[in-house]
């Protein structure tokens, strides 16, 4: 199913117009814009449609997607890698605007684009029986959003967060990561339940349209990734949950929740990921690769997804900025970038030293396919779910057999491709074929499963969740790099630390959170279910 989204010109503020008029007895009727939003009038399935459009990245130029998501959690996590000197998380480095991003700073990121807005939709649909359905939308898509922002940073500004207008608590507290994912929870199980088929329909929704079967399958598929988030520190909670969303996530690919983007809305509707991927902010098209660790992986297994999300001689030079028409898919021919290199002085960092290198062309990029600034950015997908109830199965042998879950989402995994474009389909059988060759294994399952989901989340371009989910499973064991002046002694980041804005903005309750870091306010800090 097609979710396009086009240009919405709509201010997340009622605007009033004022006309020069004399006076007249009629002048209050005159003077008041009849079209204008209020309290009255406002419809805030606008505001809703605001709200998912800014998950997928900020307003000014993905601001927070090419900081966060791209020049951090994808190299950090082996899907990507480049010899960008500013791309910090593939070295380690500190950058800490770069950190800062998806938090937000100034008038972008996650805090005042995403939080605001969802916020905003919950608290004024609430009590209000004609909006029921929309209230319970909203509160699902809070839930995402927060859960997101709890892993990247820890312990961050929840129950009081975007409330300033309800409020006037413009320096909210920072929530203790326990108590959200205790809150997410109960949010996510009973805005579910209240969702009603025969209820008003979700104007606003650029995810489903509205479908609120579609709905009830995505909250319960998100209940089950939070849930699986707490099985290092609270097991029993973790379980008990996974049992509540059992038999009621998404059941096939036609129920994966993404958003297609549309080219003619300038920046702010076109896909973020493509935006930094095709080098519109600089040579992010030629320099940025697959990593090996990534490619290896996919040639070991003889993945049929190697064929169609990695080519060679994309681009031939540096100034080469438009696909060039002849780029290879062949894949015997692919070939990821090693992670930790660079272009400098030190031969045992300068990639043109490493035995893998000839020329950048034949390094294996993106297929353009994946990237067109009108592609898809996934929310959440079918092949997650069953990936993790696989997980689920086999630790408690609830919701029935893991070798069948696996099997279901390692399938989905390969075929969802076509939502991209119908040039990346992948037949039934060939993943059929591919599940032939690379059986279950009972006795290494949550190696095996955890791994497919690091493979499925790469080729989904949501390294966020590729990382949360390596840092709670450990898999795939990913050998990490040491390159000089890192800020983690040679391991892999395990947080971002808190914009240091936060000290003027929210001080004392930004030093008390920073305070309570296990390990620090710093890269390689833990968040509370990182044990």
């Amino acid at each position: 199913m097609k979710r396009y989204i086009k240009p919405v010109f709509v201010s997340l503020m009622a605007a009033t117009l004022f006309m020069e008029s004399s006076c007249t007895k009629d002048f209050d009727k005159i003077n008041t814009d009849p079209v204008a939003y209020g309290k009255e009038n406002w419809d805030p399935n606008y505001t809703l449609s605001s709200a998912q459009l800014f998950y997928t990245g900020s307003f000014d130029f993905a601001y927070d997607t090419w900081r966060g998501n791209l020049i951090y959690s994808s190299t950090m996590m082996q899907g990507l890698s480049t010899v960008v000197s500013y791309w910090a998380g593939d070295k380690y480095m500190l950058n800490e605007s770069y950190t800062a991003a998806y938090w937000g700073t100034g008038t972008v990121g996650a805090y005042i684009e995403q939080v605001r807005n969802i916020v905003d939709v919950v608290e004024f649909t609430k009590d209000k029986p004609k909006y029921a359905n929309l209230h319970n939308v909203a509160r699902i898509w809070k839930a995402l959003i927060f859960a997101r922002l709890t892993d990247l940073y820890g312990d961050v500004p929840y129950s009081e967060a975007g409330l300033g207008f309800y409020t006037k608590v413009y320096k909210p507290k920072y929530d203790k990561q326990q108590d959200i994912y205790t809150d997410l929870l109960k949010e996510l199980e009973t805005a579910t339940a209240a969702l009603k088929d025969d209820g008003d329909k979700v104007t606003g929704d650029v995810i489903y349209k509205g479908d609120i079967a579609k709905w009830r399958k995505f909250g319960n598929s998100l209940l089950l990734r939070t849930a699986m988030r707490l099985v290092k520190v609270d097991e029993a909670k973790a379980k008990e949950y996974v049992q509540k969303a059992t038999g009621k996530t998404m059941d096939s690919n036609a129920d994966n929740a993404f958003i297609l983007h549309d080219e003619s809305g300038s920046r702010v509707t076109q896909n973020r990921n493509s935006q930094v991927l095709l080098g519109d902010g600089g040579q992010e098209n030629y320099y940025v690769k697959w990593s090996k660790t990534f490619i290896d992986y996919l040639k070991s297994n003889n993945d049929p997804r190697l064929q169609k999300v990695a080519v060679t001689k994309l681009y031939l030079s540096e100034k080469d900025k438009g696909q060039n028409g002849s780029f290879i898919t062949d894949p015997t021919k692919q070939k990821g970038m090693p992670n930790g290199k660079d272009l400098g002085s030190n031969a045992q960092y300068n990639i043109s030293s490493d035995p893998s290198y000839t020329t950048f062309a034949e390094y294996s990029s993106p297929n353009p396919n994946m990237i067109k600034r009108t592609g898809a950015t996934f929310i959440l997908t079918y092949g997650e779910s069953e990936l993790l109830l696989a997980e689920a199965a086999q630790r408690w042998g609830i919701g029935g057999s893991a070798s069948d879950h696996y099997k279901k989402g390692v399938k989905a995994s390969i075929t969802y491709l076509n939502q991209y474009d119908g040039s990346l389909a992948i037949s039934d059988a060939d993943a059929e074929t591919y599940l032939a060759a690379n059986p279950f294994n009972a006795a290494d399952a949550l190696k095996q499963i955890n791994t497919q989901y690091w493979a499925h989340t790469i080729t989904m371009m949501d390294f966020y969740e590729t990382w949360s989910n390596w840092r709670r499973s450990g898999y795939p064991v990913l050998i990490p790099v040491n390159y000089p002046g890192n800020a983690t002694s040679g391991t892999i980041p395990r947080r971002f630390p808190y914009p240091s804005t936060e000290a003027a903005i929210n001080g004392e309750n930004y030093r008390a959170a920073s305070a309570a870091v296990p390990g620090g306010d710093k890269l390689s800090g833990r968040v509370w279910w990182d044990k």
